[in-house]
């Protein structure tokens, strides 16, 4: 009776957390990075549990069917339940800071030493192994095309490469003039990526064919946000970008200054706005149609992870050790969380609530 008290239990949950699209399979939510979850925030969150690794991390979550996926500093790839508690662990071998990618039934992982790794996303049984010739730091990414689909990923070798999700074997790849840092954006028929070469490339998905190359001239270490026709990023001197793609032309561009830090997070995009943080402890909101500074947001910490904009607030992490929710239309703090270690990952937002990777390795539930 207790068992089966339990099943019921696990089932009702899960079925309230994902009877919609309550997945986060990606980082930073979906293929074009933008960022931005369906759901609203709690208005008061409370800290549900948190898991301990055992190993520091520079992951951040994804989730899926109700399991938790990140990876660890000492190689391990794990997943976890709602409630916190640990599934199975697949051991890597290499450092796995990137954040892992859901594809079907698949969880495809890099390592810093230059693997790209699937795995059986609830048994964590190993399925294939790719091997680049230099370190990944950035999360993989999926594209469909009719009855076609890959993955792609930036690499230290200098190149994007494009494999097959059933089997891992290559389908192209693009090099570049320098190391691939971020992940890279999916929209369409549109693949977009930056690099440390300081350019901008759009390549089509099927065929692997570069269709564009804009010059920024300025090392781009974070992953862009594409919403519409628009790619937004930042590069290392605290630039930020508006390039439209159809004209090949900047619709605006925020040149850095005194009180701007290098960029190495996504954008957030949605309602009208735009926000990014940077290394100078801000965090900034813009108007999607001229640029024009909204509100601006002061922590105590570099700003790594990607915020994201979920209803009407915005969901933030700091390395002052600090979880912030901000109202959107004009930066004031609604509420924070001091976690007491620094927060270098990304969250992940479902209905009612949201998951935050530490840098000491705990995974922690915040929600009703």
């Amino acid at each position: 009776m207790k068992l089966t008290c339990k099943i019921l239990l696990f089932a009702f949950i899960c079925g309230k957390l994902t009877g919609q699209s309550t997945d986060w399979p990606i980082y930073h939510g979906k293929a074009d990075l933008s960022g931005r979850s369906e759901w609203q925030l709690p208005e008061n969150p409370k800290i549900l549990w948190s898991y301990n690794s055992g190993s520091r991390s520079k992951s951040s979550p994804v989730i899926s069917d109700g399991l938790i996926y990140f990876g660890t500093d000492k190689g391990t790839l794990i997943a976890c339940d709602i409630f916190g508690k640990l599934i199975w662990k697949f051991e890597a071998g290499s450092a796995v800071e990137a954040p892992p990618l859901v594809s079907g039934n698949r969880i495809i992982f890099s390592s810093a030493d230059g693997a790209l790794c699937a795995v059986d996303k609830k048994s964590g049984k190993f399925l294939w192994l790719y091997k680049t010739e230099n370190q990944i730091a950035g999360s993989a990414n999926s594209w469909i095309s009719g009855s076609k689909s890959g993955i792609v990923v930036g690499s230290y070798d200098f190149f994007l490469h494009c494999v097959d999700p059933e089997t891992g074997k290559l389908f192209w790849k693009i090099e570049t003039d320098n190391y691939i840092n971020g992940t890279p954006a999916i929209s369409g028929n549109r693949i977009v990526f930056g690099g440390c070469d300081g350019m901008i490339r759009v390549v089509d998905p099927v065929s692997g064919k570069e269709k564009d190359t804009i010059e920024v001239g300025v090392y781009i270490a974070g992953s862009p946000a594409l919403s519409d026709s628009k790619a937004f990023f930042g590069d290392y001197d605290g630039n930020f970008y508006c390039l439209n793609l159809s004209t090949r032309k900047y619709d605006w561009k925020k040149v850095s200054g005194d009180e701007t830090g290098s960029i190495i997070a996504a954008p957030a995009v949605g309602e009208g706005s735009v926000v990014i943080g940077d290394d100078n402890k801000n965090i900034n909101c813009y108007n999607i149609s001229d640029g024009k500074l909204r509100w601006k947001f002061r922590t105590n910490g570099s700003i790594k992870g990607s915020s994201v904009i979920a209803g009407d607030k915005i969901l933030a992490t700091s390395m002052d050790g600090n979880v912030y929710i901000l109202n959107l239309q004009d930066g004031t703090k609604k509420w924070n969380f001091n976690v007491g270690t620094p927060i270098s990952s990304s969250p992940a937002v479902t209905k009612e609530r949201f998951y935050i990777l530490t840098e000491d390795g705990r995974l922690m539930a915040f929600g009703l």
